[in-house]
């Protein structure tokens, strides 16, 4: 794959769309180029991966790993135990709070997923 092709593929995939509140909303099909620079990730553990892929919150019992020092209310992108990125979300809590949280508390809320692939073909591109 040459480089030309590279910056082509770039440039030709939707990254997200702006709100009608200015915000930028990343698209799932962003998540091939950023994941690779993602300074905060989440691991999720493979009983957890399911209820992610269909739209649910990250809770503290699926999850397996989360880097060091994450802050709360960060951008984070989630990924399986073989570390296969499968999504975005938003640290629900800080790695420090995530220690000491029950097996049912929220870790990250849910904002894509490759599952949307399927389920939202149409609207996607």
């Amino acid at each position: 794959m040459s480089m030309s092709t590279i910056i082509f593929e770039a440039i030709s995939t939707c990254f997200g769309k702006f709100t009608k509140t200015n915000k930028f909303r990343l698209h799932i099909t962003a998540l091939t180029y950023i994941a690779p620079y993602a300074p905060f990730k989440i691991w999720l553990k493979p009983s957890a991966e399911q209820q992610f892929l269909y739209g649910h919150h990250v809770i503290k019992s699926g999850l397996g790993r989360i880097t060091e020092n994450t802050p709360k209310h960060q951008g984070v992108v989630i990924h399986t135990m073989s570390d296969i990125p499968i999504g975005f979300g938003v640290a629900a809590r800080s790695t420090t709070e995530c220690r000491h949280a029950d097996p049912l508390a929220t870790i990250a809320f849910h904002q894509a997923d490759i599952g949307e692939y399927i389920r939202s073909e149409e609207t996607l591109t």
